[in-house]
C-alpha cells in the first residue's frame, strides 16, 4: 500500500508540475526588461523576425530586470531577449569580472550553451555600459570629466541608483572601492525611469545610468569617464533558446541580419525619440529599419 500511495503521489506531483509549466504558444515570444532601450531592442528583434519569417511574434516586455528575464528565458516563457555581456557574465552567470570584450563574449557563449541550452547571437554593434552621470552645471563649475576627479566631492553628494546596481557584483560596492566613493547618505534606490527626473530636480547629485540614454545629451548632463576602467564590457547580444532556433530557423536569419547594425549613436537617438519625443517604440523601430534597409 505504501508503494501504491507513493506511486499515486508521484503521479499527482508530475501532473501538478506539468500543469504549472508555461504554455507553449505557436509563435516566437520576445521579452525585454523594464526600460526604454530594452523595449526598443525587443521590438527590433520582433519586427525583424516577423519581416523575415512571416511569423507572428508575441511581445512580453517590461519583465523587470536581468534576473526575471533570464528566468523567463530558461523556463521557456520567452524565446529570446537582448542582454549585455558584462551583465550576463557577472550578474547572471556569476563569473569574475573580465575587461576583455572578446574573452567575455566567448565565456558567456560557452556557459549559456552548457548550462541553459541558450545560444548567444552576434553582437548588435554597440555597447551600453554603466555611466555615472552628474548635472552639466556641476561638471563645469567643478571642472569634472572623470570619476577620479569627482570622488573627493562625493561626501557632499547624494546618489541615485536603480534596484540592481546597488547589489550587483559589477555595481556600486565594487565601484565605491575602486574610486573611494563616500556619499552623504545611503543611495536613493528608484526605478530607472525616475533617475533623470531626480537628478534634474536636485533630489540627487549623481546617478548610475546607462551610456546610451537619450536624456544625457538632451538635458546637457555629463557622463563621467570611467578612467580606472572598472566596468566590464557590455556588448548588446541576443540570447535565444536553442530549442527555439531549431523550431523556427528563421530566427537565426533575423539575428544575422541585425548583427553589427546598431551603433551607440543609433541607440541614443532611438532612446531619445521614445523618452524625449514620446514616440511609439514600434514606430521608432520601423523608421530605423527603413533607414538601414532591413
Amino acid at each position: 500500500m505504501k508503494q501504491a500511495l507513493l506511486a499515486t503521489c508521484s503521479a499527482l506531483l508530475c501532473s501538478f508540475l506539468l500543469s504549472c509549466s508555461p504554455p507553449r504558444p505557436d509563435r516566437p515570444v520576445i521579452g525585454a526588461k523594464n526600460f526604454t532601450e530594452q523595449v526598443i531592442l525587443g521590438e527590433l528583434l520582433a519586427q525583424e523576425i516577423e519581416a523575415r519569417s512571416g511569423l507572428k511574434v508575441e511581445r512580453r516586455f517590461y519583465l523587470a530586470g536581468s534576473y526575471i528575464c533570464n528566468q523567463a528565458l530558461v523556463s521557456g516563457r520567452i524565446d529570446a531577449y537582448v542582454e549585455y555581456t558584462g551583465t550576463a557574465l557577472t550578474a547572471i552567470l556569476k563569473q569574475p569580472v573580465n575587461r576583455d570584450p572578446d574573452a567575455v563574449l566567448q565565456t558567456v557563449r560557452r556557459l549559456y550553451a552548457s548550462r541553459d541550452n541558450v545560444t548567444v547571437g552576434e553582437p548588435l554593434g554597440f555597447e551600453n555600459t554603466f555611466a555615472m552621470v552628474i548635472r552639466g552645471d556641476d561638471a563645469k563649475r567643478l571642472n569634472l570629466s572623470t570619476l577620479s576627479q569627482a570622488a573627493p566631492h562625493t561626501p557632499n553628494w547624494r546618489l541615485g541608483v536603480g534596484y540592481e546596481f546597488e547589489q550587483r557584483p559589477d555595481g556600486l560596492p565594487g565601484l565605491s572601492v575602486a574610486y573611494n566613493l563616500h556619499f552623504s547618505s545611503p543611495p536613493r534606490t528608484m526605478d530607472l525611469g525616475l533617475l533623470y527626473r531626480a537628478l534634474n530636480a536636485h533630489q540627487v547629485d549623481m546617478i548610475a545610468a546607462n551610456s546610451t540614454d537619450g536624456p544625457i545629451q538632451a538635458f546637457g548632463l555629463v557622463a563621467l569617464q570611467d578612467d580606472r576602467h572598472y566596468f566590464p564590457p557590455y556588448q548588446a547580444v541576443p540570447l535565444v533558446r536553442t530549442q527555439s532556433l531549431e523550431r523556427w530557423p528563421q530566427i537565426a536569419q533575423a539575428l544575422q541580419a541585425l548583427a553589427g547594425k546598431v551603433t551607440a549613436d543609433d541607440m541614443r537617438a532611438m532612446n531619445e525619440a521614445v523618452d524625449g519625443q514620446h514616440r511609439d517604440p514600434a514606430e521608432v523601430v520601423r523608421q530605423f529599419r527603413v533607414e538601414h534597409s532591413l
